[in-house]
């Protein structure tokens, strides 16, 4: 402290020799008194905004006023603060830090303060907001009653997610969390709802690769990527979310919907814990400072469905946060599971078992529930988590099935195929007409005298079958029930049943063809894992 008021008299008293020439501009000038791990303090700016943009004029780089204290203002360098020395001028901007926004930025790779990645040149817009903003209130929002399609049987089946939902993704690292956010935008081609990817603190490598399955998939026709990966500095990863909600608010606020994916939050709050222990804010549990629950919650706030007065656009949210050996009531976890509507939990015992997606049905919720159903998939799935969790109840009877009585053993054997039905190659998402047929199939008791090792192939022997065969029944679902919102009429349904009797009769893959369909599943999937991994 002694030094900080030594180097403070110094620069007062050049001040004040020099006070005649001093710039008479209305930007507040400040000098740096000390620079320590990317946060420059700062002497002077007496003028300066809590989040202003504050430049350094030698080196050409900014930063953010952060930390307003009595004599000095912290300011996280957004750079390369290596080139920041003692006694550096620091100015005012009159600008609270803000990032592009707007249809140019659809396709790009961008960082969090809104400058390309890529090798597309400028971005040509002269729309920015504010990265920091109040979320709406009670009285411009609406009920949460659309669905979001993500593609994955299971979660369109029993964890829907509704457009202004917020539903968190969670689960032990390499359990397939990034993977359900990518399939999820893969499947929004054609259905009107943009993209944005947040990237904080992942490897450059990782987020090529992305880039690349997206632009595979056609994609990033409708995505903007927002990225401030693991060599970034601090600063960078905590405005990343910042900026990439406040540039799908500028499409929510426009009429259109909008989906946001953070990946992932946990870094996000190790970059704030730094960011505050270095400015000495008083760490708490887990040496967080005792704000990082506000951190996420004014940022997951910002997630909603408009009314139709303001415009009926929607931003939804899928926070993602890794845990460490499943504890999901770790301080972070807990945090988030609180601020959102539901969680999607991947469990890497489910993973190892080769159930992918691992979602855990029993700790998985969406508390907007079916209202962000289809009505054809709520009629289809309305018992499916209620078979699951029976099956999974018993299944530690399994050993002894010779002892189990006829009505347990049943529900062994759907729970068995259910769980074969509802897994799913990655980057493959699943219309929802075809969802439809499958549940149905699964829930009616049409797959029970399907050996569980074939129910995959039956599966996609059936979707080529109704595809040359009965296509109408499709499209009827489409039309009927996700366009126009009504349920399946009772002869609908009975056509379907109807055109799956006839497959299992006519075309259904046998016992002695499972063999080569296995054979030709795994020759799939491995084309498709070195394509994804393809530089």
């Amino acid at each position: 402290m002694a030094s900080w008021a030594d180097e403070i008299s110094a620069i007062i008293e050049r001040n004040i020799a020099g006070f005649d020439a001093r710039d008479t501009s209305t930007a507040s000038v400040g000098t740096v008194i000390a620079v320590q791990d990317g946060i420059a303090r700062v002497y002077g700016l007496q003028d300066v905004k809590y989040l202003e943009l504050v430049h350094f004029p030698r080196t050409n780089l900014y930063g953010l006023a952060f930390n307003l204290e009595e004599e000095t203002v912290s300011c996280p360098i957004m750079g390369d603060y290596t080139h920041v020395r003692e006694d550096d001028e620091v100015r005012t901007t009159g600008r609270i830090v803000e990032v592009p926004v707007g249809d140019a930025l659809l396709g790009r790779v961008v960082n969090p303060i809104g400058q390309p990645l890529d090798d597309r040149g400028t971005i040509e817009t002269d729309k920015t907001r504010p990265v920091e903003r109040i979320a709406p209130g009670v009285i411009t929002r609406q009920s949460v009653n659309t669905p979001v399609q993500t593609g994955i049987k299971s979660i369109d089946s029993i964890i829907p997610i509704g457009r202004g939902q917020r539903e968190l993704i969670i689960g032990d690292r390499q359990t397939g969390k990034t993977a359900i956010a990518i399939d999820t935008i893969i499947n929004q081609k054609g259905k009107n709802l943009i993209c944005i990817y947040v990237a904080i603190g992942q490897k450059n490598s990782s987020v090529a690769r992305t880039r690349e399955i997206l632009e595979r998939a056609g994609a990033m026709d409708y995505t903007v990527m927002v990225v401030a990966d693991a060599s970034e500095p601090a600063p960078l990863k905590y405005l990343a979310p910042y900026a990439g909600c406040a540039i799908g608010e500028e499409f929510m606020e426009t009429g259109r919907d909008a989906l946001v994916i953070y990946d992932d939050l946990t870094k996000h709050a190790e970059a704030y814990r730094n960011i505050s222990l270095i400015i000495r804010r008083p760490p708490g549990r887990e040496a967080f400072p005792g704000d990082v629950f506000y951190l996420h919650s004014r940022l997951l706030e910002r997630a909603a469905r408009l009314n139709a007065d303001y415009g009926g656009g929607s931003l939804t949210a899928l926070p993602i946060i890794e845990t460490k050996a499943n504890d999901i009531s770790a301080y972070i976890p807990t945090n988030v599971i609180s601020i959102t509507d539901g969680q999607i939990f991947l469990e890497s015992d489910l993973f190892n078992a080769g159930i992918r997606p691992a979602i855990n049905v029993g700790n998985s919720v969406s508390r907007v529930g079916s209202t962000a159903q289809t009505p054809a998939m709520k009629q289809v799935a309305g018992t499916l988590r209620l078979d699951l969790a029976q099956f999974r109840a018993l299944a530690a009877f399994t050993q002894f099935a010779s002892d189990l009585d006829k009505a347990t053993k049943s529900r062994i054997d759907r729970g068995q195929r259910l769980t074969e039905l509802l897994k799913q190659p990655q980057y493959q998402p699943v219309p929802v007409e075809k969802q439809v047929m499958s549940i149905f199939a699964g829930t009616k008791g049409y797959l029970d005298d399907v050996p569980v090792d074939m129910v995959s192939a039956w599966e996609a022997a059936f979707y080529r079958y109704m595809d040359a065969n009965h296509p109408e029944l499709g499209q009827e679902i489409v039309e009927k029930s996700v366009k126009q919102r009504n349920k399946m009429s009772q002869e609908l349904l009975d056509k379907l049943g109807a055109a799956i009797d006839e497959f299992k009769r006519t075309a259904a893959p046998r016992k002695e063809e499972s063999k080569q369909a296995k054979a030709e599943n795994a020759l799939k999937a491995t084309t498709t894992q070195k394509a994804t991994q393809a530089p």
